[in-house]
């Protein structure tokens, strides 16, 4: 849970569904964003706006971390479409398009996030996330569905599914290469993976 506490006019833009509680002198409002892009992608359409006095407490709807990360305005952001929870407002946040090729195979659907501007962002994951900070020139493989936030530029390619990675877990081998520098978030668990996990947990009801 993200626990905030606001000064006098001091303002947050969050994710719409992601207050938990606030204090009674916190004022909030919807701000909404229509957009073609927005309609076609599935994103939010709107963003909440708390404007303080008062404490803020906001959580995701899934189990697992939430994290900040500090922009200096020197360089953008990629935020997978469901990692977003809440921002400052010297953060601007808006769709950008990965390219079919990426669309298709990245996990992410035809356009993410594109953060920018100086404050705070907070991402949230499923499961724990953990960062690696990629110097000039070094690279890191990451499975698709693992994917948070990243500045560093990747492609999408086929790998060897045998091994360490599973057929099931990489779409039949196809992971992002990142090379650096940039820094890269990824959450330890793959919702597509998660999914087929609780599937199964789950007995078949037979209507018969």
């Amino acid at each position: 849970m993200l626990s905030l506490r606001l000064q006098p006019g001091y303002q947050i833009k969050a994710k719409p569904g992601s207050m938990v509680a606030m204090d009674a002198s916190v004022q909030i409002k919807g701000k909404l964003k229509v957009s073609l892009k927005k309609i076609f992608t599935g994103g939010e359409m709107s963003e909440s706006i708390f404007t303080g006095p008062g404490e803020v407490l906001l959580a995701p709807e899934i189990w697992g971390d939430v994290v900040p990360i500090r922009l200096d305005g020197s360089q953008n952001w990629r935020v997978g479409r469901d990692a977003f929870l809440a921002c400052t407002m010297g953060v601007t946040r808006s769709t950008k398009s990965q390219g079919l090729g990426k669309a298709l195979f990245s996990g992410e659907g035809l356009f993410v996030y594109n953060i920018a501007g100086q404050g705070v962002m907070w991402v949230q994951s499923l499961g724990a996330i953990t960062s690696r900070n990629l110097q000039p020139g070094e690279q890191w493989i990451v499975d698709n569905g693992h994917l948070v936030a990243w500045t560093a530029q990747y492609k999408v390619e086929r790998i060897d599914a045998g091994g360490f990675f599973s057929a099931s877990h990489t779409d039949e081998g196809l992971v992002c290469r990142f090379t650096g520098p940039g820094v890269v978030y990824i959450q330890s668990r793959n919702p597509e993976t998660l999914g087929e996990w609780i599937r199964e947990q789950v007995p078949s009801v037979n209507n018969n």
